[in-house]
């Protein structure tokens, strides 16, 4: 994936709506120093200087799927305590919808506060119930889902098990995925996975695969037996273990197989990685990726999260910043066009003139530079609608580009007069000019006004046509031929 396909990723998450259902929890960090040991007990005094509350379990995965650009629904049962009241301000603060999260007056809602001294934690203390939730509140969560069954892209199982997501609450929510054609991502626990039984793709780490499937994993040859079981009991489409250093290994059922290597700089805390996997996977899912493409993004997701001390989220910029970790600075202009027009939009509200060119700008040489240079200083910016290699081969033969479409994006991108990059696979650039409509058209002065495409169009709203001349003799044909010549 390039850095102009997470992009585009992106962009389309901003239409879908997720749900997410499962235990919510507040997540307390309490920061301080350490510099002695009580008097009391063998234990160090921490003298607190900074609390901080973070959302944790599914609110976790639902504050990762707000920060991807989701339209997030939430379904749950909390306690009608100051912490439940806590997480509805948090939440509603986040335009989360909160219709499917009911109150248990005889329920404690989750929260867990770590002490840390020095970024180490000292000592964890935990306030949760555990019980499962009662017969009304699991008739009411399904009614809530039966109500809703047609309002999501995309519903992530978050258990923690705290009791929310009983059987009876699993088999409505994966039956109205199955349904409704939404994919079911869960992030299992405990020691049976029969209970997820048919849902789309579940997120065992090593361990919760062993427990599940009573395989000890040791190597590959017993991780994929591991697997192999999960998947022939669970009825799933997918299985992705989640393998700490050794990255993740997604098993499909039609016998795919495929292991991603860990991606992460430094690890420095996994709390809450797991919500980042089923959330960026979600993400993936939600807007069009095979399970491969959709883990490929959940692991480099992953290697963000465990970046980071304590239950965070991860933004799409530093999804996109870490995909595009190469031709950085040329990435950086490569755009699809949905994406491309978004920014020109804004650049056009700030007065900015958008110039446009296009062309096949196969093996780069002199005359083309000099004909974007001039061409950039007709405006603002300079876009360039570059040919795909497709088109370049209708329209130039069978033998052309001698250069493939990618190269030619990241050479050109490159040059300091090119602001923008967009890749269109039409014999003509129309459709692109409907989408940017620039200010100036510039054309190369082989052509005469009238044989501009696009020039009736530019005109009705009052942009113009510029037309450049080529320097003599600089071509591609010429090179081409010349090194025939000579090497022949």
């Amino acid at each position: 994936m390039e850095r102009k396909d997470a992009e585009s990723l992106f962009n389309r998450a901003k239409n879908l709506k997720a749900l997410i259902i499962g235990d919510l929890m507040l997540d307390e960090y309490l920061w301080g120093k350490a510099a002695r040991i009580s008097p009391e007990a063998p234990v160090p005094v921490v003298d607190v200087k900074r609390e901080e509350l973070r959302l944790g379990g599914a609110g976790n995965v639902a504050n990762n799927m707000v920060a991807m650009g989701f339209d997030v629904s939430l379904c749950s049962v909390i306690g009608a305590d100051e912490n439940g009241s806590l997480l509805r301000r948090v939440f509603t603060g986040k335009g989360v919808d909160l219709d499917g999260v009911f109150e248990d007056p005889l329920r404690m809602t989750s929260k867990k506060t770590r002490v840390l001294a020095a970024n180490q934690q000292i000592v964890r203390i935990d306030r949760e119930t555990k019980v499962e939730i009662a017969v009304e509140f699991e008739d009411k969560i399904v009614e809530f889902l039966a109500a809703n069954s047609t309002s999501w892209d995309i519903i992530l199982v978050s258990d923690y098990l705290k009791g929310v997501l009983t059987t009876k609450v699993l088999d409505a929510v994966i039956n109205v995925g199955r349904r409704q054609g939404i994919p079911v991502v869960v992030d299992p626990k405990g020691n049976d996975f029969s209970k997820y039984r048919a849902a789309t793709i579940i997120t065992p780490n090593c361990k919760e695969a062993e427990i599940a499937s009573h395989i000890p994993i040791t190597d590959e040859k017993s991780l994929n037996a591991a697997a192999t079981w999960l998947l022939e009991a669970g009825e799933y489409d997918a299985v992705l273990i989640t393998r700490s250093a050794e990255g993740m290994s997604l098993y499909i059922n039609d016998g795919t197989v495929t292991h991603l290597p860990t991606v992460a700089r430094e690890v420095y805390d996994v709390t809450g990685a797991g919500d980042t996997v089923v959330a960026s996977l979600g993400l993936g899912l939600a807007v069009g990726l095979d399970f491969a493409e959709a883990s490929w993004l959940a692991n480099v997701a992953a290697g963000i999260a465990v970046g980071k001390l304590g239950t965070s989220t991860v933004s799409p910029a530093e999804i996109i910043g870490a995909i595009s970790h190469e031709h950085l600075d040329s990435e950086m202009k490569i755009k699809n066009l949905d994406v491309l027009v978004s920014i020109l939009d804004s650049e056009r509200q700030r007065g900015r003139k958008i110039v446009f060119t296009n062309g096949c700008f196969d093996l780069l040489h002199a005359g083309h530079v000099k004909y974007l240079q001039k061409a950039r200083t007709y405006g603002d910016l300079l876009v360039l609608g570059l040919n795909s290699d497709a088109s370049v081969q209708r329209l130039k033969g069978e033998k052309r580009p001698l250069i493939g479409q990618k190269e030619r994006a990241h050479i050109l991108a490159a040059l300091d007069c090119v602001d923008y990059v967009v890749i269109f696979d039409e014999d003509t650039p129309l459709r692109l000019l409907h989408a940017i409509k620039p200010t100036v058209l510039v054309k190369g002065a082989d052509y005469t006004p009238d044989q501009v495409v696009g020039r009736e169009l530019l005109e009705s709203y009052g942009g113009r046509v510029e037309l450049v001349e080529f320097v003599d003799g600089k071509s591609t044909t010429n090179i081409i031929e010349k090194i025939l010549q000579n090497y022949s």
